[in-house]
């Protein structure tokens, strides 16, 4: 039985304005991913940028930038270029992996050079536009900026960063006109009445603001930064029942958020809360970082980390930005850089200590445990009701196997809790994992039913709880028809379907076994686990050869050490022949469903 991979972690930010998801790290951890090695690339270690050559520099840069190294690539092809000058392709090159490696001062200065060569480049208008917004030239800013289209996120992204420029100008009038002209795809209304209500907010038109404002909260009441702009203006109106009401709504949707729960308080002292962005350059770096936080988490990194990188060019301490951009980084399995850029948010920030939880997390993916429990240990003792970080502290020590210590963190993480949220059945369905793997059956039943109580037909729970009742052959008809509803919800996630197939198996199904782990193969071609399990069924039927290759092809997907073992015994011996089923073993004992 597996967890789902699709439930591996909550990402920080969702949604396409930048909507936190809270609780911060509630997911942070629930599928272990591979350690990430600490040891400099032995391709890499060959080459010294000082030293080596151009074609060594240049081809250390590739490997690097194959790598997703953009700091080392730049570090390689900045070496290469001083061999090579008038290069153009390399010219670009370095260009672009000194940009998204966040050296934008530098940036700047290739984009100047890859213009002399190209004036037609797009991201090099971009960057010289970025330049003009944040050297308040905001003349030369547009006619970049006018010329970086090529595309739908592009062309938006343009029209916004050029009504901004206009706002520095002082023409508001421009402003409006260059978002209300661009015409594209349906989900630019929220970007376009999100970015023309601030506008209007700071050039002091407030009806006009509050119109599409209510406009773009309408669209989507989830997204962070469009329940701020409008909640914040609506408290400076006067308004404050309506705004406490915005944040309040907000708060029961996705508990928990630091920046929602800090705006409620200040309402509640009877301050007025600030605009998002004050001025012409962070109203840019606000569209850098809603394009860019998007981007990141539908599949475009490279241009995500681009408009993020310069988010932060002109906003260094966007707090939001950051938390994004690292965010990116552990997508991409960078963990360091995911530490240097959580490092980068300012202790002042109500997202401080969600960026320190994080900080964990990937302490943790880089092997260093201890380091990682000491800092949540500590975040607890600071602060006893911390569940964000008992959920991290409880992730941690599940993905080590330490189930007796995991249970008792989620026990105080339960302790507390002082309502029967939905969004609590994690918290329960974690300890019931806990509890189960410690050989507490009774303890995680109750869990895994709490589970459901808070969050009926939640899949991973029907998943989990159906099959740790089939795998003991007690209900199994409710089992069974648990992880039939799971795969339901979840067709493709190849962990549910593995389970529903190993059930099939375990009750003596051998047939729609076979069908349930072959599917689960297609979905999940590199998880030893499936490709065992298979072949277990293979041989079960009599295809002993396609069994034996998929325990080989499960022996070199790097299995657990002890499956590992009984792999290897079952590639040399073949399975022995089984006595009873799960479910002739549930009628023996009178537990059958």
């Amino acid at each position: 039985m597996r967890i789902s991979n699709s439930i591996r972690r909550m990402t920080i930010l969702a949604l396409a304005a930048g909507t936190f998801v809270a609780p911060a790290t509630a997911f942070a951890q629930s599928q272990k991913q591979p350690p990430q090695s600490t040891a400099k690339d032995p391709f890499q270690a060959a080459f010294d940028p000082a030293r080596a050559s151009s074609s060594g520099s240049y081809l250390a840069a590739r490997h690097a930038a194959q790598q997703r190294d953009a700091a080392t690539a730049s570090s390689y092809y900045r070496a290469a270029l001083r061999f090579d000058p008038k290069n153009n392709d390399l010219l670009e090159r370095t260009f672009i992996s000194v940009l998204t490696g966040g050296d934008i001062d530098e940036a700047v200065r290739l984009a100047d050079r890859v213009l002399l060569v190209n004036r037609n480049d797009r991201v090099s208008r971009l960057v010289a536009g970025i330049r003009g917004v944040k050297q308040r030239q905001y003349g030369p800013a547009r006619a970049n900026f006018a010329q970086s289209v090529r595309g739908p996120v592009t062309d938006l992204a343009a029209a916004l960063l050029s009504a901004w420029a206009s706002y520095g100008a002082n023409d508001t009038k421009a402003a409006t006109e260059s978002i209300d002209n661009l015409a594209g795809a349906d989900w630019y209304a929220l970007f376009k009445d999100l970015h023309g209500g601030m506008i209007l907010d700071l050039a002091g038109n407030k009806k006009e603001a509050l119109k599409r404002l209510e406009r773009a909260y309408k669209l989507d009441s989830g997204a962070i930064r469009v329940v701020q702009a409008y909640g914040s203006l609506l408290s400076r109106q006067g308004n404050n029942d309506e705004a406490l009401k915005i944040f309040e709504t907000f708060d029961k949707a996705l508990p928990r958020h630091p920046l929602v729960l800090d705006a409620i308080a200040r309402i509640k002292r009877g301050e007025k809360l600030a605009p998002v962005v004050e001025n012409a350059q962070a109203g840019a770096a606000e569209v850098l970082y809603g394009l860019g936080s998007s981007l990141g988490r539908r599949g475009g990194e490279d241009l995500g980390l681009v408009y993020l990188q310069l988010a932060l060019y002109l906003a260094p301490q966007h707090p939001l930005a950051l938390l994004s951009l690292a965010d990116l980084y552990e997508n991409m399995k960078k963990p360091q850089a995911a530490i240097d850029t959580y490092d980068r948010i300012p202790e002042s920030s109500p997202l401080h200590r969600n960026s320190e939880i994080q900080r964990a997390i990937n302490l943790d993916t880089l092997e260093k445990t201890d380091e990682a429990k000491s800092r949540l240990e500590k975040l607890i003792r600071d602060n006893p009701g911390d569940i964000e970080a008992m959920m991290a502290l409880g992730n941690i020590l599940r993905s080590r196997k330490q189930y007796e210590d995991c249970s008792a963190i989620y026990t105080k993480g339960i302790g507390t809790l002082t309502s029967d949220e939905k969004s609590n059945w994690v918290l329960f369905y974690f300890r019931g994992i806990c509890n189960e793997r410690s050989k507490k059956w009774a303890d995680a039943e109750k869990d895994l039913k709490k589970a459901l109580d808070l969050f009926p037909e939640q899949p991973h729970v029907l998943n989990y709880l159906g099959y740790s009742w089939v795998d003991q052959g007690i209900n199994l008809d409710d089992g069974m028809k648990m992880i039939r509803r799971a795969v339901e919800q979840r067709p493709d996630d190849g962990y549910i379907v593995d389970s529903l197939g190993w059930a099939y198996y375990r009750i003596g199904n051998y047939e729609d076994a076979a069908k349930q782990l072959e599917r689960a193969v297609e979905l999940r071609p590199d998880d030893p686990t499936i490709n065992d399990h298979l072949g277990d069924i293979y041989w079960k039927i009599g295809r002993t050869l396609e069994a034996k290759f998929q325990w080989s092809h499960a022996k070199d997907l790097k299995p657990e050490p002890e499956e590992l073992a009984k792999i290897e015994k079952k590639i040399l011996e073949g399975m022995p022949d089984d006595t009873a089923t799960t479910a002739d073993k549930g009628k023996k004992t009178g537990n059958g469903g």
